[in-house]
This record gives structure tokens, C-alpha cells and sequence, in this order.
């Protein structure tokens, strides 16, 4: 099966990024929120960094006006029933996801493919809200998605070969590296990943060290291009903490716990970048 339609649910930066590299890739797309406003300024996001691209060459004017008559916007979800596959980027909740895919699987024929975004949440679990486990599967970006190579694909306990090879097929025709691993909590980027961020925040918890010295060891010392706590800001500390909640249900082991200062700046609203403050502070617009 060769997929040239994609929905796309969330137009946040996750959902705009799906819905801007499927579109650049020749697919029809169709992209679902719950507001006007929310997709209006997704697409507004979308044709800024199509902007981006061509400012250094990577497309052509035509390019970008070719990908943006391939997007439409909706907030009637029963428009994604004709797309291929539809890919699911809310909020990493998953009783919101779980009932978003009952629904969708409701809308679209049985020939559709669903998948998930989720950095962490059960991929069999998500899947079991359908009657088509074996069309589901994980697709989960990186963030920003215009600029990052991988998608972490992950097959449910059911998810079928067919399944599996067209989401491959369809990443790489998105210019994506496609690279598969089975369903566990937190998959591998964010069980590798979140340890350390939140090893690093109980560093900054016990005064080991200052943002400052924190983020700058991990890049000079082990060359990250962007130290921890700045990373965490751009992840989302929320979206942080419910990815170490997951592991830390999942596995029963308090490794995972998460740092009561990570948990306290999530109370407070300090999100990161999106809300302007978390462990730097950002302009917002």
C-alpha cells in the first residue's frame, strides 16, 4: 500500500510538523483541530518555515505554493475518513489519545492506517481503543520536525507487516529515517533521554551545579548541541514529566521518579519555551 493521503489531528508543534513535511513530500494532507484560531496559526507556522527552507535553498517558491495547496485545515474530524493514514499529535494524555482513536476508528474505513505521535504511551494499549490493531502503529518525530531525521517507529503486539512497511515507506518519502523498536515504556529516545534530563534537574534540585554549569558541561563536555535543562525547555517540562510518569508506572522502578523540581515548575505553570519560562526565560507572542 503507497500512502498519498495523510490526516493529520493537533496542529501544536508536532501536528504543524507532520502536516508540513507530508505536504512538501507531494501527500495530500488534511490537518485537525478543535479551533479556527489553533489552525490558522498552525498553517501560519507552517508557511514561516517553508519560508525558512527556501531562504536556504532547500525549496523552491513553487515548492512551498505546491505544499500549501496540498494542506487543508478542518475542525470536522469525519473529513480525515478519505486519508490513508491519519496520524494522532495531542496532548500526551492517554485517555484523550485512547478516545480520539475510538473515534477515529468509527469515521475512517478499515483500510485506514492509525498512528500515534505519543513519546512514550503503550502502542498496543492505544491500539486496543480500535477494532484495527493491526493497521496501528507509533510514529513518533522528533522535535522540530522540518529539521530532525527520525521517526521512531513502533509496531503494537498486532500491528502487521503491511502496517509496518507502508509507515516505513511513507517516512522516507517524508525525507525521514525511519527506525523501528518495539513497544515498551518511554520506546528508546526518551528512556535514554529522560533519565538524564531529569538526572540533571535533581542536579540543579541539590545545587550540584546552576543551569548554567549544568547545560554548558553536557555541551562542551560531551558535545550535545544543547545542554539538558535547555532541551527540557523546548520538549515542554509537561510533556517531560508525563513521559517520565509512564516509565516510572510502567517499569515500577523509582530511577524513573521524577524530580520534585521538575514537578513543582510544571505546578507552577513554568511549561518551557511554549508558556515563556520553565528553566529559561522566553519571549512570547
Amino acid at each position: 500500500m503507497e500512502i498519498r493521503s495523510v490526516g493529520v489531528v493537533g496542529g501544536g508543534q508536532m501536528g504543524n510538523g507532520i502536516a508540513h513535511v507530508a505536504a512538501a513530500a507531494g501527500c495530500t494532507v488534511i490537518l485537525a483541530d478543535l479551533e479556527e484560531r489553533f489552525l490558522e496559526k498552525a498553517r501560519a507556522t507552517i508557511s514561516k518555515n517553508l519560508d525558512r527552507e527556501v531562504a536556504k535553498g532547500k525549496r523552491t517558491a513553487s515548492d512551498k505554493a505546491s505544499a500549501l495547496d496540498r494542506l487543508t485545515t478542518t475542525t470536522d474530524l469525519s473529513r480525515l475518513s478519505g486519508a490513508d493514514i491519519v496520524i494522532e499529535a495531542v496532548v500526551e494524555d492517554e485517555a484523550v489519545k485512547r478516545d480520539l482513536f475510538a473515534r477515529l476508528d468509527g469515521l475512517c474505513p478499515a483500510k485506514t492506517i492509525l498512528a500515534s505521535n505519543t513519546s512514550s504511551i503503550s502502542i498496543t494499549r492505544l491500539a486496543a481503543s480500535t477494532k484495527r490493531p493491526d493497521r496501528f502503529i507509533g510514529m513518533h518525530f522528533m522535535n522540530p520536525v522540518p529539521m530532525m531525521a527520525l521517526v521512531e517507529v513502533i509496531r503494537g503486539i498486532s500491528t502487521s507487516d503491511d502496517t509496518s512497511a507502508a509507515v516505513e515507506a511513507l517516512a522516507r518519502k517524508m525525507g525521514k529515517t525511519p527506525i523501528f523498536c518495539n513497544d515498551s515504556p518511554g520506546f528508546i529516545a526518551n528512556r535514554v533521554l529522560l533519565p538524564m534530563i531529569n538526572e540533571a534537574i535533581e542536579a540543579l534540585r541539590e545545587g550540584v551545579g546552576d543551569r548554567d554549569a549544568i547545560d554548558s558541561i553536557m555541551k562542551l563536555g560531551m558535545n550535545h548541541p544543547m545542554g539538558p535543562l535547555q532541551l527540557a525547555d523546548f520538549i515542554g517540562l509537561d510533556t517531560c514529566l508525563a513521559i517520565l510518569r509512564v516509565m516510572h508506572q510502567g517499569f515500577g522502578d523509582p530511577k524513573y521518579r521524577p524530580s520534585p523540581l521538575l514537578v513543582k515548575m510544571v505546578d507552577a505553570g513554568w511549561l518551557g519555551k511554549k508558556s515563556g519560562r520553565g528553566f529559561y526565560e522566553y519571549e512570547t507572542r
